[in-house]
């Protein structure tokens, strides 16, 4: 009985290294599919894949399902929102998000791979720093004060809802350094 017991951790460990395993590949960045498709068709492919759910111009509904992707001419077709609620995007795969341009809503909750480096790989995209006004970060817990104050260069960023983040040690000195840089910014914060 304890050499079943013993190799019970071994298991779920070698299921968690393969399903980590997976994401990474589903989040790998093929550059000559975005200059063949064009980044928004490029990116809508990644999020579904990663489980992910995109809403484009001009439509009510969000896509899930990635054989259920509009098609037509390159660049028809623009990613307005993203709600990456429960996805496996990881920081692997931003790179997907470099030629978006009508980026409006970013939503990651419950994301387990978002950390710190993604929100500020995220902010550092100067596409998604003149069009996100909108975003929420619920739920990710390997986002701390750094990942959340790296989005004060989403110059147009007008709403952040913040939320079940327990690595945020200084909740109050964060959220002043962002009403600093951008003023027209209303935090919404659920952290305590």
């Amino acid at each position: 009985m304890g050499l079943l017991c013993a190799a019970v951790p071994r298991t779920v460990q070698s299921c968690r290294h393969f399903w980590g395993w997976l994401n990474a590949v589903f989040n790998k960045v093929d550059y000559e599919r975005i200059k063949a498709v064009g980044p928004d068709r490029a990116a809508a492919e990644w999020l579904l894949r990663c489980g992910a759910r995109v809403r484009f111009q001009g439509f009510d509904r969000w896509h899930m399902d990635y054989n259920g992707l509009p098609t037509g001419p390159l660049g028809r077709y623009k990613i307005q929102a993203i709600d990456a609620t429960e996805s496996c995007i990881m920081y692997r795969g931003f790179d997907h998000l470099e030629g978006l341009k009508c980026v409006e809503e970013i939503k990651l909750n419950k994301c387990i791979y978002i950390e710190d480096v993604c929100l500020e790989r995220l902010s550092s995209i100067e596409n998604l720093q003149q069009s996100v006004y909108m975003m929420e970060v619920v739920s990710c817990g390997n986002v701390s004060d750094r990942g959340v104050i790296a989005l004060h260069k989403l110059r147009n960023l007008e709403y952040l809802f913040l939320s079940d983040l327990p690595a945020i040690k200084d909740k109050q000195t964060t959220v002043d350094r962002l009403k600093t840089a951008l003023p027209q910014l209303d935090v919404v914060t659920d952290l305590d």
